[in-house]
């Protein structure tokens, strides 16, 4: 049988069951109405007029006026017959009130006409009774015909809630179990309905489909261990250790390259979480820590990784690979899996350090001959040595300046070799804030004197005394002072702002030149970048060895500018 039958049936009979219990109680009802009403209307009134009768006949004999009221019930009574027997009892009253009305005064007219009232009521009495039994008998009926129809609704409800939702939802629930076990690719799985309604025929179409599925998977399963296996060859054959991990960071494939530098086996990773790994194997710890935190790779300072391997020191570049699909019918994007990719540097690394001591000791030796050269033009500026004209002093001017920048650059590229090499000598220790912007202020005295720049100073009292290296940090101050008097108009100010930032000492230097550009405030710090349309008297390592002096002692260096709005260079250190 059909659902839509079964439905209809079921709800129509409870509709039929619900109808006929409606009309029994609705004929019941009605009935007792009209027993109630006969009583009222027929017997009850005769009553009423019998009273009325028996009232008036009392008073007949001081009230000559009883007659007619007696007549009026009299008349009242002969039109509202309703019993056998009332007409002869009435008609026989009617007679003896007329020989009344002629002899009022016989006493045995009088007693007549009272047996004749007295037999009316009587009548009407026995008639309330026989209907009142009547009344009676239909309410009982009543009570039994609707208490019967009540319960066979009542057993045809309880039925259909019983049976019917579980014949709907069962076979729902059913399917519905069957298609997440084919989503979850166990195209195995069968739907048994013995029905022939609609939910056979489904079943019939779902298993027809599994049934394709499961084919097709079979088919396609020797194409898909062909192509697992070029991709491991593939994988295998990369120069750069590769490691593959699941969403649950579960280890998918390791690469023979991953394999010399983890000093391991296949089987001792494959299949296993890459945590339980990490406690026995470094090297994976320190691959996966950033994962298992949960923090990007673009938030922290990437250093390569040192890796003693194949008898040799080799650097690698650690790169995070996130693998997101978007599931068959869905929107949003689900993480399967990260890839661990070590790109090896060490060629690099390796230019990168005879790049890194050619300049330190290229800067090295020039710094000799340049001391001999400004040891030469002191000389020649001394008075002693002889007089010089004015071509001869510009030409010592410019000698000077071109030694200083020299002698700047040298000092630049040594710092630079310094930062490079790792070999950066801090002498951290408790500095006063006041101390190293003392130091600073008074080495740029003359510079800003020379174009009329007004340097002011706001410095919060009472800060507290910050971890730093005082001589690295005043260069870096300095550093910052120098490129604000240089690109700063003449008659301008400088405001140099000392403040408590929360466990730190913000150090703030603010000009009125023209400003950066925001298109390179995140590359005014990389070394050798200098701001287009700026002068190219600097080398541009100056900002960049600013920024490693200030994070080698743990603090924070940036900039706000805008163009025509001047720049704001600034660096945090912490409090001691």
């Amino acid at each position: 049988m059909k659902i839509k039958t079964k439905l209809t049936l079921g709800v129509g009979l409870l509709f039929i069951m619900i109808l006929l219990l409606s009309f029994v109680g609705t004929l019941y009802i009605n009935a007792l109405k009209n027993d109630t009403e006969n009583i009222l209307v027929a017997n009850y009134n005769t009553l009423e007029y019998s009273r009325n009768m028996m009232l008036a006949l009392d008073e007949a004999t001081t009230n000559p006026k009883a007659y007619q009221k007696f007549e009026e019930n009299l008349k009242k009574q002969q039109g509202n017959i309703t019993e056998m027997g009332e007409k002869e009892n009435t008609a026989l009253l009617t007679e003896h009130f007329a020989e009344l009305k002629s002899n009022p005064k016989d006493s045995t007219i009088h007693q007549r006409i009272r047996k004749d009232i007295s037999e009316i009521m009587m009548l009407n009495m026995q008639a309330i009774q026989r209907k009142s039994n009547k009344a009676k008998d239909t309410a009982a009926s009543a009570n039994l015909w609707i208490a019967v129809t009540g319960a066979i609704c009542f057993i045809i409800a309880f039925t259909l809630l019983i049976n019917l939702p579980g014949n709907i939802a069962n076979p729902i629930k059913e399917l519905t179990a069957s298609i997440k076990q084919v989503a979850a690719k166990n195209y195995a799985q069968r739907v048994h309905f013995e029905s022939h309604d609609e939910f056979g025929e489904l079943a019939s179409s779902f298993n027809t489909m599994a049934e394709k599925l499961q084919e097709y998977e079979s088919s396609n399963l020797s194409d898909l261990l062909f192509e697992k296996k070029r991709i491991e060859t593939l994988i295998n054959n990369m120069h750069d250790p590769v490691i593959g991990l699941d969403a649950k960071k579960k280890i998918l494939f390791v690469n023979n390259e991953a394999l010399k530098i983890l000093g391991t086996k296949a089987e001792e990773l494959t299949g296993k979480f890459a945590s339980d790994v990490s406690v026995t194997n470094d090297l994976i710890r320190s691959l996966i820590k950033d994962l298992i935190t949960g923090k990007e790779e673009s938030e922290q300072k990437k250093e390569p990784l040192k890796i003693y391997a194949d008898n040799k020191e080799s650097y690698f570049e650690k790169e995070f690979v996130t693998i997101t699909i978007t599931p068959t019918g869905e929107k949003q994007q689900q993480v399967i899996g990260h890839v661990i990719v070590l790109k090896n540097i060490t060629p690099f690394k390796e230019l990168d350090f005879a790049k890194t001591n050619f300049i330190a000791t290229v800067s090295h030796e020039l710094k000799t001959p340049i001391a001999s050269i400004k040891m030469s033009l002191q000389l020649l500026e001394n008075q002693q040595t002889g007089t010089i004209n004015e071509d001869q002093k510009q030409l010592i001017e410019s000698i000077k300046d071109d030694s200083n920048r020299l002698l700047k650059i040298t000092g630049e590229l040594l710092n630079l070799s310094q930062v490079e090499t790792g070999n950066i000598q801090l002498n951290i220790q408790q500095s006063s804030p006041y101390t190293i912007l003392k130091y600073a202020t008074e080495a740029v005295k003359i510079q800003a004197d020379q174009k009329q720049i007004q340097v002011i100073v706001n410095a919060e009292e009472n800060l507290p005394e910050v971890k730093s290296d005082a001589e690295k940090t005043a260069w870096v101050l300095i550093n910052f002072l120098t490129n604000a008097v240089r690109y700063s108009p003449e008659q301008t100010k400088i405001i140099i702002e000392i403040k408590r930032h929360q466990n730190t000492v913000l150090f703030s230097v603010k000009d009125e030149g023209k400003g950066i550009d925001s298109r390179y405030s995140n590359k005014i710090f990389d070394r050798y970048f200098q701001v287009p349309g700026s002068s190219k008297t600097g080398t541009g390592l100056g900002l960049a060895i600013s920024k490693e002096f200030i994070e080698a002692q743990g603090g924070h260096i940036g900039v706000t500018s805008e163009i025509g709005t001047g720049s704001t260079f600034y660096f945090s250190l912490l409090t001691a």
